[in-house]
């Protein structure tokens, strides 16, 4: 399984051993904004058992992100298969937590995978989903080379889809 490194961060597969502090990340109201709401570890479970199972499919999946030098969990960043106005999209999707918000560790993160989507998975595109209140978010895609392309509802909130297409990020 791949494993990406930024200057800063490390991410990584996640593994079983994962779950007490990704519990703790997604019970917390701040990590879990701009989403359906905080997670119990029942289902924080069910959400890693998910990734692992794409991950052991050899799919595009999730990464912990990882603190190079603490070797502290602050969060994940990867991909997310959507159907967005009946679509399958390839998401890049990130959340950190709080205490590290600020950074840039987010954009690295997200820049990380972007690249691994293009040239190692050879993708043609990818998008970021983002409710239209989320300023910090939104700044990260547009870091990340996406512009937005269009807004719509997506799971019941308003989103905008940001994207960005290979020959994009080539420069052509």
């Amino acid at each position: 399984m791949t494993t990406l490194q930024t200057q800063r961060l490390d991410l990584r597969p996640f593994a079983e051993s994962d779950l007490d502090e990704m519990s703790a990340l997604m019970a917390n109201a701040d990590f879990m904004r701009f989403s359906l709401g905080v997670f119990s570890r029942e289902q924080t479970a069910s959400f890693l058992e998910k990734v692992r199972a794409r991950d052991r499919a050899a799919l595009p999946s999730q990464f912990a992100v990882i603190v190079r030098g603490d070797e502290h969990l602050v969060g994940y960043c990867g991909f997310f298969l959507q159907n967005v106005d009946d679509m399958e999209e390839l998401e890049i999707g990130y959340r950190l937590d709080p205490s590290y918000w600020g950074r840039g560790l987010a954009t690295e993160a997200a820049c990380a995978v972007r690249d691994h989507a293009f040239n190692d998975l050879e993708l043609s595109r990818v998008i970021s989903l983002i409710h239209p209140d989320n300023i910090a978010s939104r700044r990260v895609a547009e870091k990340n080379g996406m512009r937005p392309e269009k807004q719509t509802t997506f799971r019941g909130f308003p989103a905008i889809v940001f994207a960005i297409n290979r020959e994009e990020r080539n420069g052509r």
